[in-house]
Formats: structure tokens, sequence, C-alpha cells
């Protein structure tokens, strides 16, 4: 089972960009096994599937957030990013990076989240 760790900050202003990073340990991020994802929870809302990056590179977006989002990926470090631009209070949620487990069609492994709030 692979764990995971996102990082980055807590705060950042509305118009900027967003950007976090989810730490790999326990397993290889080149697998094939898993889609790796970002998903996000706003305050008093359910869970929202954000994009995922595969195996190869392959990138997946959700059709409301494609314009906005970016998901990237650095083997060497075993780190994958997400970058959301043009942000605002909407944005503010709890953040986590997750595996996708294509063999059950559910996700796997999680982060423990983390905070971003959208505020001047």
């Amino acid at each position: 089972q692979v764990q995971l760790q996102e990082s980055g900050p807590g705060l950042v202003k509305p118009s900027q960009m967003l950007s976090l990073t989810c730490t790999v340990s326990g397993g290889s991020i080149t697998t094939s096994r898993y889609r790796w994802s970002w998903i996000r929870q706003p305050p008093g809302k359910g869970l929202e599937w954000m994009g995922s990056i595969g195996a190869d590179g392959s990138t997946y977006y959700s059709p409301s957030l494609k314009s906005r989002t970016s998901i990237s990926r650095d083997t060497s470090k075993k780190e994958f990013s997400l970058q959301l631009s043009s942000v605002t209070p909407e944005d503010t949620a709890v953040y986590y990076c997750a595996t996708w487990v294509g063999t059950t069609s559910d996700f796997g492994s999680w982060g423990q989240g983390t905070q971003v709030t959208v505020s001047s």
C-alpha cells in the first residue's frame, strides 16, 4: 500500500495560482496499477474529483475544472503536482491526493488532506 502526503501553501490570494505537491512512498509512481489523482472537498460539500495522471503521463481532468487545472509528475522525486489557476474563494477546500485503482474502480490510498483557503 502506497503512502501519500500533500504539501503546499495553506493560503492563496484570489486570482493567483494554487500549487500543491503529493509525495509518494512505499511504491512506484510509474506503476500502471494506479492513476495518481487530486480530489477536493469544499466546506459543507461532497468530494470532487479534479483530475488524474496515469503511468504514461496521460492526464484526465474534470470537465468543470479542465480550463484551470494542470497535473504533472516528477518521477525522480516520486511526486505529482496540482496547479489550479485563477482561484476564487469558491476554491477553498481540503485538497487530497489519492490513487485511483483501475481494477476496483475506486480510490485506494489517500493522503491526509491539506486545507487551502483562498482569501485576500
